[in-house]
């Protein structure tokens, strides 16, 4: 499935991610992609205050992932940020891709640089716009149907409306 929703303020990007942030479950991968500066990081920072996580949360740009522990010290999610890796060769090679066997969340920024080292199930999140207005498209599969339910129901009370672009 398809969704796109429009986004008009940072803090509504954010919203959307804590929304997902708490339906989540270990072992769920996240993709977020889109120009520089689109939100990837905001929603992130919505996801993680979703889950529960009340670290600072910064793009890993330079560190490559960061992770994010819960009340207990145990990290439950992932944050990557890709941008500067060649390719999934430099993600295999750098050992990334263990992330994914334990007991967290990934959300994976510039995925598009390893795509082919992506589980296959997975919420795929695309953000583009400029200002405060972006489209944010979701794309994922029957797996993510009914937590994607429960995300559509609580933002469509804060005015977030989603559209179904699947034919």
């Amino acid at each position: 499935m398809n969704w796109k929703t429009l986004s008009t303020s940072v803090e509504m990007t954010e919203s959307l991610g804590e929304a997902i942030g708490a339906v989540v479950t270990p072992g769920d991968v996240i993709t977020l992609d889109g120009d520089l500066g689109a939100g990837k990081t905001a929603f992130t920072r919505g996801l993680a205050r979703g889950m529960g996580l009340r670290s600072r949360v910064t793009s890993p740009t330079f560190t490559i992932v960061n992770e994010y522990n819960d009340q207990n010290g145990i990290p439950r999610l992932f944050h990557f940020d890709t941008y500067r890796l060649s390719s999934s060769d430099d993600f295999y090679d750098a050992g990334l891709d263990e992330y994914f066997d334990r007991d967290g969340v990934c959300a994976i920024e510039w995925s598009t640089v390893i795509e082919d080292a992506l589980p296959k199930e997975r919420l795929a999140i695309a953000i583009s716009g400029n200002g405060d207005e972006r489209t944010i498209t979701i794309a994922f599969s029957d797996a993510f149907l009914s937590k994607m339910e429960e995300v559509k129901e609580k933002m469509e009370k804060e005015d977030m409306h989603f559209e179904d672009t699947c034919m």
